[in-house]
């Protein structure tokens, strides 16, 4: 991505300073406050940023680019460690636990409170930070005046990194849980928290829990997933809401919905980008002046300054122009434009054709959709669709004399019968180029036990027509004359999803099937943004004894066994060296295999090795997550080793390997 700009803040204009903030059962979090110098005799808003990600290492690069930015320009800007999390004393229990948000109200009050506050609080983050923005905004604290939410949703349950279309992510359910044990089981550091460090690190250790056990133990959105859900209340909302997404990741829907949805004042922005804040310079782009931009939502809703918010266009998208498709896009051809929700798009109807036609992909269809999270890396987006079509059930449209500028979430509407009580159907919407390449626009998947509701098992009766709608993910895209519009159906998609443990067919009449394409409304106007900028980050530098580079996403095939295994480096970025001379280093590596027609065959494997460095202090985690499943069962090994060393000693802080069963209710 080009066009960045890196400012440098006067740093004499601000002070920087660690807080422990107390909560109600003595637990004291872990805080880092960046305001300007006369911040106590001139009050000013704060700003929240509150993650489980290690404000002292982890996060600090990405911190220091933003932070920074907002003291200068009058707000104090807060970031604070979960608790259980970095430094923060407690216990870490799962992801948006109630503990998370009702500290979550406390630390708002605290900040509310403080002599350099005003007394108004806004919150911001991107993904995890992003969610819980939403959920303290849904309890509707009175400090709490406007969010930023980057990448983030509404949906717990069928919008997140656990289940999809009502079916185990398992690219996801695996990945991210083998992640987040490996995150979580990370050391406070020893300069912040004292000697006693490896006691609190072996306390946090022993009361640990492995989180995919709990989340597949819900497999229908029960109660479980509505706690921590906006959509649940979006009435509750009463914050000023800046929502931000990309149609890179998988959280862009969520845009949609909160800007359809919610009665506070919205505003919704979706460009090309990956998981990530959208002036940071990775892929795709081109990136915005994002800080610009949250600096005028500050500055409206929590100084009561006239910036022109108002007037924004409520959605501010990026329809994506046709282009070659490849697994690495630095910028992506495109425009800008603004709709207002009031506006009513128009529908795009395409009939599938007549007769009906028998749907039984190979096990391993789904091999080329791509990573769940864009992560900006070199394979992260989905390659060339036409091994994926080959798997699949086609249908093609041609694009006649005008092009077709797709926004929104196109609906599969399906008339379909299958040969067993359970199965899936994805529907994936392909760009066909004259040249016969395949570019992924939109896809959606539905678990067809979840065919009347996320929340209600309805077993199919075998040969006997139904009709499903399938929703897809919500996309921006112009079709051009020339090339064809591609409906592709299959009924597996691994390793998205874990499939149902019976080896079924699909039957679609097609003369009573169809796909509608929201399109571009009238209305549309043209938008522009500024240059992407952000302060000056903290310097690192690449370590020696860096883990070796490996191929970030490769796909093999065992003729003999017909398996097919997906390797993958997640590569998060952490190894780096910092300047207060901690050495970390990261490697991970995520497998997914699965066998031909053999239900029990299914298998995913994340392995973490972290390590952490300095003169006085070494700490080395591993940890190994492995999911199974047979007929009725789902079988989770999680595995955690954890070492400490200190004036040359080490010993051995945790090594256990936890062992759950689950049962398959409707996954």
């Amino acid at each position: 991505m080009t066009g960045l700009t890196v400012v440098d803040i006067d740093q004499t204009a601000i002070h920087v300073r660690d807080l422990w903030i107390p909560m109600q059962d003595g637990v004291r979090l872990h805080a880092r406050v960046w305001l300007p110098t006369d911040a106590e005799t001139r009050p000013v808003p704060a700003l929240l940023e509150y993650l489980p990600y290690r404000l002292d290492d982890w996060t600090s690069v990405r911190d220091s680019e933003r932070h920074p930015y907002y003291a200068a320009n009058g707000y104090a800007s807060v970031r604070v460690d979960i608790r259980g999390t970095g430094s923060s004393q407690g216990l870490f229990e799962d992801e948006y636990s109630p503990a998370e948000l009702d500290d979550g109200e406390a630390v708002i009050a605290w900040l509310a409170a403080q002599p350099w506050c005003t007394g108004g609080v806004g919150m911001f983050g991107i993904s995890w930070g992003g969610f819980n923005a939403l959920q303290l905004a849904e309890r509707a604290p009175t400090a709490l005046k406007a969010i930023v939410t980057v990448c983030s949703t509404d949906d717990r349950y069928d919008n997140d990194v656990h289940y999809v279309g009502g079916a185990v992510l398992a690219i996801d359910m695996a990945g991210w849980a083998g992640t987040m044990l490996a995150f979580a089981s990370r050391p406070p550091r020893p300069e912040v928290v004292g000697d006693g460090w490896v006691e609190q690190w072996r306390d946090r250790l022993e009361h640990q829990r492995p989180l995919a056990p709990i989340w597949i133990g819900h497999q229908e959105r029960d109660d479980y997933w509505r706690r921590g859900s906006a959509c649940e209340n979006y009435a509750g909302i009463r914050a000023a809401v800046l929502a931000v997404g990309g149609w890179a990741d998988p959280y862009r829907d969520a845009v949609l919905r909160l800007v359809a949805n919610l009665d506070a004042p919205v505003k919704g922005i979706i460009g090309p980008w990956s998981h990530h804040y959208p002036d940071r310079g990775r892929a795709p782009g081109p990136g915005i002046d994002f800080l610009g931009e949250t600096l005028r939502w500050w500055d409206r809703w929590l100084k009561g300054l006239d910036t022109g918010v108002e007037d924004d266009p409520d959605l501010r998208v990026w329809i994506t122009e046709s282009a070659p498709p490849e697994p690495y896009v630095a910028t992506q051809a495109g425009r800008w434009v603004g709709v207002s929700r009031l506006d009513e798009p128009d529908q795009h109807q395409l009939d599938l054709g007549n007769g009906r036609v028998l749907i039984h992909s190979p096990w391993a269809t789904g091999q080329d959709g791509g990573r769940f999270f864009a992560f900006g890396n070199l394979a992260d987006l989905p390659p060339d669709q036409r091994a994926e079509d080959g798997r699949s059930v086609c249908i093609d449209r041609p694009v006649c004399d005008t092009p077709i500028d797709l926004l929104g979430r196109a609906v599969a509407q399906l008339r379909l019968r299958s040969t067993h009580d359970r199965g899936h159907v994805i529907v994936r919407l392909c760009d066909v180029a004259p040249d016969g390449s395949s570019t992924l626009v939109s896809r959606g998947v539905l678990n067809l036990l979840k065919r009347e509701g996320m929340d209600v098992v309805t077993p199919l009766v075998p040969g006997e027509d139904v009709e499903v709608e399938v929703p897809l993910v919500g996309a921006g895209y112009r079709f051009l004359p020339g090339h064809r519009i591609r409906i592709a159906l299959s009924n597996h998609y691994w390793p998205w999803v874990w499939p149902h443990a019976v080896d079924d067919t699909l039957d679609v009449d097609l003369g009573h099937s169809r796909i509608a394409l929201p399109l571009v409304a009238g209305g549309a106007q043209t938008v522009a943004f500024g240059t992407p900028f952000h302060a000056r980050p903290i310097t690192i530098v690449a370590p020696e004894g860096a883990p070796p580079t490996r191929p970030a996403r490769t796909v093999s095939h065992d003729l003999a066994t017909l398996t097919t295994t997906l390797d993958v480096d997640p590569d998060y970025g952490g190894t780096r060296q910092y300047p207060d001379g901690l050495t970390f280093l990261e490697s991970a590596r995520e497998v997914y295999s699965i066998q031909e027609h053999c239900p029990t065959s299914p298998r995913t494997e994340s392995h973490w090795q972290v390590r952490m460095a300095r003169a006085e202090w070494v700490a080395e985690i591993e940890t190994r997550s492995v999911i199974s499943s047979d007929a009725d069962t789902f079988s989770l090994v999680n595995t955690v080793r954890a070492v400490a060393e200190c004036d040359g000693i080490r010993e051995t802080v945790f090594d256990h390997t936890f062992y759950d069963t689950r049962p398959r209710t409707s996954a």
